[in-house]
């Protein structure tokens, strides 16, 4: 007797192919959840992220830009707290870095404000001027100068210029107004006089052609004009004016030194010394470098009263583009202007 076997080979791929696509779905079924778990953890992340980006941001902005603005105002009733002011004896120092000028850090708006908050401060016991400034406007140094003195004959503290890196021209005329200046063996004093600068480009412009068409109601009233071929009566009267306030400035030197000067000596070359000169011809009065000076005369920790160049403000230091750049020395170019 013979017994058939069945063979179930014909369901076998069959039953391949269905456990494939259940693994399959199973699989993409997994993924998915996986994606909305993943999404759900991003909506929980934003749902916090986004009111803090919507309104702390903006505070954040806010709060840096009044920080930058009040400290160099001077004013308003957050400056002591921005400035955070000595709680202990310190000596203040008020620093004048880079060129003197409206449109830069040691501006007298900038400094003046300084000099203020560190003669009102109860616990600064002296005032130090820092300075490393090859100088720059002889107006603003002249505004600082006069709110030195007045705060001097107010308060009644003690005020010592330290000369840096530079202690030249008009930051040298600040500088001779304290009640004594130190200077570094290697820093670099002097550079009394005055300097006006001013382009002729009327040749270049000829070559292409160009010409500018001036009306003034003095013969004098465009002197130095770029774009205009000089006149010898433009130079002289600029040449006056050059030695006039070269002039007031030696003469100033003159007396507010005329107890140290060196017999002979004279002021208005124009040139720098180093600090060993300074000091031998008499317009420094002692060498010294800023920490040994306040360590020497008062033994006090020193408090920094800026200005600093962040002091000009985040938006303003933007505002200060390569195209701002190019625009300001073209008009000083066509706008001279003493030094």
């Amino acid at each position: 007797m013979t017994t058939e076997s069945t063979q179930d080979t014909p369901a076998q791929p069959w039953m391949a192919e269905l456990l494939a696509e259940v693994r399959q779905s199973r699989q993409v079924l997994h993924e998915q959840q996986l994606e909305l778990i993943r999404e759900r953890r991003r909506e929980r992340r934003w749902r916090w992220l986004t009111p803090l980006l919507l309104f702390g941001l903006p505070v954040l902005m806010g709060m840096l830009f009044v920080s930058s603005l009040v400290p160099s105002m001077g004013v308003g009733p957050l400056t002591g707290l921005l400035d955070r002011a000595p709680r202990s004896p310190s000596v203040g120092v008020v620093r004048i870095d880079g060129e003197i000028g409206a449109d830069h850090a040691a501006s007298a708006h900038a400094v003046i404000a300084a000099l203020h908050r560190a003669f009102q401060s109860p616990m600064v016991n002296a005032v130090v001027l820092s300075i490393d400034s090859p100088g720059g406007a002889p107006v603003e140094a002249e505004r600082i100068n006069q709110a030195l003195a007045a705060l001097k004959a107010k308060h009644g503290k003690p005020v010592v210029a330290v000369i840096q890196g530079i202690g030249a021209s008009a930051a040298y005329m600040v500088a001779m107004h304290a009640d004594q200046v130190y200077a570094g063996k290697y820093s670099l004093v002097g550079s009394i006089g005055a300097v006006m600068t001013a382009w002729d480009v009327h040749e270049a412009l000829a070559r292409l052609n160009v010409r500018q068409r001036t009306y003034t109601s003095g013969p004098l009233k465009a002197m130095l004009n770029p774009y205009e071929a000089p006149n010898e009566r433009g130079h002289a009267k600029a040449r006056a004016l050059v030695n006039q306030v070269g002039q007031a400035f030696a003469t100033e030197v003159r007396e507010r030194r005329a107890r140290t000067l060196q017999p002979g000596f004279d002021v208005a070359t124009g040139e720098v010394w180093g600090g060993l000169e300074a000091k031998s011809l008499g317009l420094v009065d002692e060498i010294g470098t800023l920490e040994q000076v306040v360590q020497d005369r008062w033994g006090l920790r020193m408090h920094d009263f800026g200005p600093r160049g962040s002091e000009l403000g985040m938006f303003s230091a933007m505002a200060q583009s390569l195209a701002g750049a190019l625009v300001r020395q073209a008009s000083a170019a066509a706008s001279p202007r003493i030094k």
